[in-house]
């Protein structure tokens, strides 16, 4: 069933359908990986939304797209569905580069209701009427943007239909006021009785309408009376529920009712986060971003014996926390994802998830740090890049001493551009006095967070490090970590006729192209150690550098700066990712796409060699001019 015959079907034709897409959603996550439990409840919420709005004719915006596998399908992508976040494949987000009916790209939350408002008012100039509706998830609620847009709704004289997919969950369970009144809303048994009243009597009644009409004013009375003043009603938004996310019959009903309202309408929808799959529905946190399993157990296919560095740097911080009293975690609706679920168990008082906001977490931090705490801001580094200005005025400028954990640097894989961490290195050099540092390993995460910790580095510290695993056991990693300077790069190899310098877990890709090369570990991004880069320039005339981001504003760019601002003519070959968004597929198929994995440099770096100073020789690892 496609988005064509959705119109005529029935509401027990739409039920057994709903099943179909289940089933195939949780078939190729199980396989490829995704957003399985928050897919998996909004499927009644699509099927009703496109059977009332037609996305071919309306413009329906999905925020942040954890939630559009459902709206994959039902336009025209069922067959294509078994390559999602693979390479070559359809994203596992919207993307208008896909499809004209991706409305508007998006991964990261909150940006819906604005590029609605702004769809809205660019339709209504180019005299195109149509309906503007916003799927929006009570997490992305949270989110500064949203508010802010939320507040132009009525001065902008919007008609904007706003669905609020209500799961009380945004990938872990939501904080806030805001989630707590939901909650209260979900739950107020005194309303759900009036509304379950009214609801039978207008499907009783043959007034139908009518009946609405006259009890409009005594619901409202009531809703207000039980819950107190209505966040969307002061906004001057009418506000409809909660209704019952699985029921497509009221669903429907609903949206056919509210398709030609003139103003701004906020439906709010309480769905399950996971349905319809036992697995995902007792373990939503675990399935909101699955790796591959066993769609039959739910257990997932992973590495036995394998660590994360995600979960070696919470466990890090957790025991440099104990010993240190000043020490304080900070994220962004991600205690599972950035490893501090165990920090905020056992030292709840210095743990804090402010939820979707960035820039408030970094200013928090901020104003931490303004009293003499340690604070560590643990964000995924794609997200990082929405709390610039307050990185750069609230703590830099301050000269405040915060250290930023920017998790999932590099490429992340299947999530693509949207998440791909290839911009913290351009970000942060361009801060006055920042320091940025790069572990090649799990035991070098380890070192260098207690080393930064326990030697009191100051200032604005950022430690950059991969989504990836490495065998080991963290109980070895901390018994064998040890203090060592982290400003200071490390030789790890000599070699003839060129240097490599590689940052952070890039070193591991350089080793393993087997090059007759002197290989350094460039621990430390910013400041550059100076005594280490002269030395490697006195004795080799070429110079290879290679990072895990962006070139444009990169560490190999700093190194051409020194160079010339030393008077040191080198040649110097910089490899990293192009002025080009990466797409979504494997990690390591994308190292390998973008000629970063061993055989790639391995070749990048010979042609260099030919290019600077002649042929080169059959034998691995030997130059001749």
């Amino acid at each position: 069933m496609t988005i064509d015959q959705l119109k005529d079907a029935k509401i027990e034709d739409l039920e057994r359908f709903a099943h179909l897409i289940r089933k195939r959603i949780i078939e190729v996550v199980s396989r490829n990986g995704g957003h399985l439990a928050s897919n998996l409840g909004v499927v009644e919420l699509t099927l009703a939304l496109y059977k009332v709005f037609d996305p071919r004719q309306d413009v329906i915006v999905w925020d942040t797209s954890h939630q559009c596998y459902a709206h994959k399908l039902l336009t025209y992508r069922w067959n294509e569905f078994s390559t999602l976040r693979k390479l070559g494949g359809i994203s596992g987000f919207n993307s208008i580069k896909e499809s004209p009916l991706d409305r508007f790209g998006a991964g990261h939350a909150g940006t819906a209701v604005a590029a609605g408002l702004g769809m809205e008012k660019g339709l209504n100039l180019l005299g195109q009427k149509k309906n503007v509706v916003v799927v929006l998830g009570d997490g992305a609620l949270t989110n500064g943007e949203t508010l802010e847009s939320l507040n132009q709704l009525k001065s902008l004289n919007s008609k904007l239909k706003i669905v609020l997919n209500d799961n009380g969950m945004s990938i872990s369970q939501n904080v806030g006021a805001l989630s707590e009144a939901f909650a209260r809303l979900r739950t107020n048994q005194a309303y759900l009785t009036f509304k379950n009243l009214v609801k039978k009597a207008l499907s009783v009644s043959s007034m139908g309408k009518n009946l609405e009409e006259e009890l409009k004013r005594l619901r409202e009375s009531l809703k207000q009376f039980i819950q107190g003043v209505d966040f969307f009603e002061a906004l001057g938004l009418k506000h409809i529920g909660p209704v019952d996310g699985h029921d497509l019959k009221l669903l429907v009903e609903i949206f056919e009712r509210i398709r030609d309202y003139d103003y701004p309408v906020v439906v709010h929808v309480v769905t399950q986060k996971g349905r319809g799959y036992k697995p995902a529905e007792q373990n939503c946190v675990f399935f909101h971003s699955s790796p591959k399993f066993d769609p039959d157990s739910g257990e997932p296919v992973a590495k036995e014996g394998w660590l994360s560095y995600s979960e070696v740097f919470g466990e890090t911080l957790l025991r440099l926390a104990q010993k240190d009293e000043k020490l304080f975690a900070i994220t962004a609706a991600m205690p599972d994802g950035t490893g501090l679920r165990k920090f905020s168990e056992a030292l709840p008082d210095r743990f804090v998830d402010l939820g979707i906001t960035e820039q408030s977490c970094v200013t928090f931090a901020a104003g931490l740090a303004s009293v003499g705490m340690r604070p560590v801001v643990a964000i995924y580094s794609t997200f990082l890049q929405r709390a610039y200005d307050q990185i750069v005025h609230d703590v830099a400028l301050q000269n405040l001493n915060v250290i930023f954990a920017v998790d999932r640097a590099g490429l992340v894989g299947e999530d693509g551009p949207t998440h791909h961490g290839v911009f913290d290195i351009a970000l942060f050099r361009t801060v006055p006095n920042s320091k940025i540092f790069a572990p090649r390993s799990l035991q070098d995460l380890v070192d260098v967070l207690r080393s930064v910790v326990e030697t009191n580095v100051k200032g604005t510290v950022a430690i950059r490090y991969p989504k990836q695993m490495e065998p080991g056991s963290f109980e070895e990693l901390w018994n064998q970590s040890k203090l060592i300077d982290p400003f200071r790069w490390e030789i790890i190899k000599e070699g003839k006729d060129v240097a490599v310098l590689a940052v952070g877990a890039m070193v591991q890709n350089v080793l393993g192209a087997n090059l007759n090369a002197t290989v350094v570990h460039v621990r430390c991004v910013k400041p550059l150690d100076e005594e280490t880069l002269l030395r490697i320039a006195e004795t080799h005339e070429l110079i290879v550098t290679v990072e895990e981001g962006v070139i444009s504003g990169g560490f190999g760019e700093s190194v051409l700066n020194f160079l010339n601002d030393k008077g040191l003519v080198r040649r110097v070959l910089l490899i990293g990712i192009e002025d080009e968004f990466v797409p979504h597929g494997g990690r390591e198929e994308l190292l390998k796409h973008r000629k970063l994995d061993p055989e790639g440099i391995r070749d990048r770096v010979v042609s260099f060699l030919r290019r600077e100073v002649g042929t080169y020789g059959g034998q691995v690892g030997i130059w001749r001019s």
